[in-house]
């Protein structure tokens, strides 16, 4: 009999709180930030930015990485989560939220206070976020060994972890000896701008999926046009994924193009966690063996679900309806 093969996707990243707020485009002009980035803070800018908005906040678990893993343990799948929190009341509602997920967390606890992030959302659903890692930086690079990603057909590395080069190569390391296939998303174009020293070679040496939206692809490849784009991001990885928001798609694989639409619908609330969400299907297809049409179908109506509620929790019916496709 035939060995089964491993379906487990492992994800490692920061572990945040979301904090989430609806404001004005004026508001985040009055603050000097770009619309559509992620800036680096301390906890107390936060606060300040808090203090200055009448809007009640949004409070839920967060981290790009987490995301996807809690998207993968609520479609079913085998989902695993490394990571580092806080010695408090976040930490432990966040290690709460991975199991009611069906997530294995293998999260450690230090004394620094567990990381937030402030979502600040514009009319037109557009996410500006401001991040304090937090306990998220006390993840020892010494401490990721290949037994965290054992079994794992996909190892989700966040972006993020770019700005920690060293949990970063432990991190891609580690998976790799272990065997999985190793995802990256690019994250945000501040991230590609801050490690171009570095990236290039991370994707040529580590990388097997590569995902970016259409912000991201440009910081990286330098084209605005979409098809030389996606050459580019396709030059030294097996799948390479281009998102371009409400227009769906594009995943590149064994030199053919296959285009996702996006799931039409209702107007988005917020697109908090969207991209996140998009990854989630789409991994959950592939780990699973399913064509990458049907992988992209799961991977819209996650995307389009998220969308529909306020920060990256979809709804127990949301996710009903997104499992009939499976």
């Amino acid at each position: 009999m035939p060995e089964k093969k491993p379906t487990r996707i492992t994800g490692i990243g920061n572990t945040l709180v979301d904090i989430l707020i609806n404001e004005s485009d004026r508001f985040l002009m009055d603050l000097k930030k770009e619309k559509g980035g992620m800036t680096l803070v301390e906890h107390e800018e936060i606060m300040q930015i808090l203090s200055q908005t009448s809007q009640p906040p949004v409070i839920v678990p967060g981290g790009a990485a987490c995301n996807t893993i809690v998207g993968i343990g609520n479609l079913g799948g085998d989902a695993r989560f490394i990571g580092s929190r806080g010695n408090d009341a976040y930490g432990q509602s966040f290690v709460k939220e991975l199991h009611d997920c069906r997530v294995e967390p293998l999260v450690s606890v230090c004394d620094t206070p567990t990381g937030n992030s402030l979502s600040i959302i514009t009319p037109d659903a557009q996410r500006s976020m401001f991040t304090f890692l937090g306990a998220s930086t006390k993840l020892d690079p010494k401490s990721i060994i290949s037994d965290m990603f054992k079994d794992s057909a996909i190892s989700m590395i966040e972006g993020y972890l770019l700005f920690n080069k060293d949990l970063m190569m432990a991190a891609l390391t580690a998976a790799r000896d272990a065997g999985s296939l190793i995802a990256l998303d690019l994250a945000s174009f501040e991230v590609v701008n801050a490690s171009r020293d570095i990236l290039e070679d991370i994707i040529k040496d580590f990388v097997d999926i590569l995902i970016a939206n259409e912000d991201e692809a440009k910081a990286y490849t330098g084209y605005s046009d979409e098809q030389k784009a996606l050459e580019k991001l396709s030059q030294h990885v097996t799948y390479a994924v281009l998102k371009v928001g409400a227009r769906g798609s594009y995943v590149s694989y064994k030199n053919t193009i296959t285009k996702i639409n996006a799931q039409s619908g209702n107007t988005p609330v917020d697109t908090t966690g969207a991209g996140d969400l998009w990854a989630a299907g789409f991994l959950f297809g592939i780990a699973h063996g399913f064509s990458i049409e049907k992988s992209g179908r799961i991977a819209s109506a996650c995307g389009y679900e998220v969308c529909q509620v306020m920060g990256a929790q979809i709804p127990q019916a949301a996710w009903t309806r997104i499992k009939r496709l499976i």
